[in-house]
């Protein structure tokens, strides 16, 4: 039989002890716990060696603070793409646990057909305009659309990150970027039926009487014909007054609302359109139209025909060209008109206010016009080398919209 052997402490004693620990305890949790908020910038520790103060960089606690309350994803990554920091919302972007976020490669959240891109923009983070939107992808296999802005970070050697990364959400703004463009579209709708109705009535009643009244203006000339006064010189002036007051409603008339269009079809109507322009605007006009063995829909048709009307004037008023090309061609499942002059052209990033404010409404509308009927558009113009136009329409079912302006510098 095995005897145990008992070493009493005296309870006054046991008690002490067990108080200081609890003490010391407390004392430590507490330290950890303002460690943990950032509340401590040093720790001032007493050892075999005497003082010695540790810094835990609290400084920066209210910069982290911001960093992880932001709306906005923040990186940092190593050169060779792999995460070293994320903040919470980047890891709610990605449905990802924050701790296998860290540590991984950003790539893994972009397609491959994106990762070019992204290289591309990682080679120069601090480049004016260093910003990508792609889709970013989810552990969930979901997308977000995002913006990526991109900086380096400099002095923090070679085994520290080396470029920050701020990821902004796009899904609200591809929203109301949906909406503006819908109530666009539902504006240039409203804009057609007034200019049809107008036109209606500027053809069936005003033209009509006009008409009329030229009618009764060559009835009097003639009636004065064996006189030579100046009664029947004043007659004919005004017959030939009437007569170009009607010409120019019925020019107008037919710009509101061109009735050839559903009559002859869209090359006719081209054709009109540019030998009106080359009589008016004294500028020479070359037409190319590719053989249309069926019609194309009528939004197609007259957004075509709306964008060539808008891009004509552009021509006559700031252009200065001596020639004009227009060509429609058939591009695989799709249609394209191409706009062309020799005149001055511009450049878009540096033209001057006067011209923003005389030619962006008229590129602006041109662009919605392309993306209502599901077109492509682009601009490309050289300071003194002319200006062309290309709109790009696919006749399939459904079509892809995208917008693009490209800008050339003065040669």
């Amino acid at each position: 039989m095995k005897t145990a052997l008992r070493f009493p402490l005296s309870r006054s004693r046991s008690g002490r002890k067990i108080a200081e620990l609890s003490t010391q305890l407390a004392g430590s949790e507490e330290a950890l716990r303002a460690i943990r908020d950032g509340e401590v910038d040093a720790m001032l520790l007493s050892g075999k060696n005497g003082h010695q103060v540790f810094s835990l960089e609290g400084a920066e606690h209210a910069y982290r603070v911001l960093i992880e309350s932001m709306n906005e994803g923040a990186l940092t990554l190593t050169a060779d793409k792999m995460i070293l920091y994320a903040n919470a919302c980047f890891a709610r972007m990605v449905k990802c646990p924050l701790e296998q976020v860290i540590g991984s490669s950003f790539r893994r959240f972009v397609s491959v057909g994106d990762r070019a891109s992204l290289q591309s923009l990682l080679k120069r983070p601090g480049a004016a305009g260093a910003k990508l939107q792609l889709p970013l992808h989810a552990v969930d296999a979901s997308r977000l659309p995002v913006q990526i802005s991109v900086r380096p970070l400099t002095g923090l050697g070679p085994a520290h990150a080396t470029i920050g990364m701020i990821v902004t959400d796009l899904t609200e703004a591809r929203r109301s970027e949906e909406m503006l463009r819908a109530l666009t579209h539902r504006v240039v709708q409203v804009q057609e039926a007034e200019r049809e109705r107008v036109a209606t009535e500027l053809h069936d009643n005003i033209t009509q009487l006009l008409c009329a009244v030229l009618f009764r203006s060559q009835a009097l000339v003639d009636s004065l014909a064996g006189r030579d006064g100046p009664a029947r010189k004043e007659a004919v002036r005004l017959r030939e007054m009437l007569g170009q007051t009607a010409d120019e409603v019925e020019r107008i008339s037919r710009n509101l609302r061109p009735g050839l269009l559903e009559q002859l079809g869209f090359v006719e109507v081209l054709r009109d359109a540019t030998r009106h322009f080359a009589a008016e605007a004294g500028v020479s006009v070359s037409l190319n139209c590719a053989e249309m063995a069926v019609r194309l829909p009528a939004e197609i048709e007259l957004a075509l025909y709306r964008i060539l009307q808008e891009a004509l004037k552009n021509v006559e008023k700031h252009a200065r060209a001596r020639h004009v090309a227009v060509s429609l061609t058939l591009q695989g499942a799709g249609v394209q008109l191409t706009i062309k002059d020799d005149g001055i052209g511009f450049d878009l990033d540096h033209r001057p206010g006067s011209q923003k404010k005389k030619g962006g409404l008229g590129l602006l509308g041109m662009r919605e016009r392309a993306t209502y009927v599901g077109g492509f558009f682009e601009l490309a113009s050289v300071h003194r080398g002319g200006t062309e136009i290309n709109v790009q329409i696919s006749l399939r079912p459904k079509t892809t919209v995208g917008n693009r302006i490209i800008s050339a510098r003065p040669r």
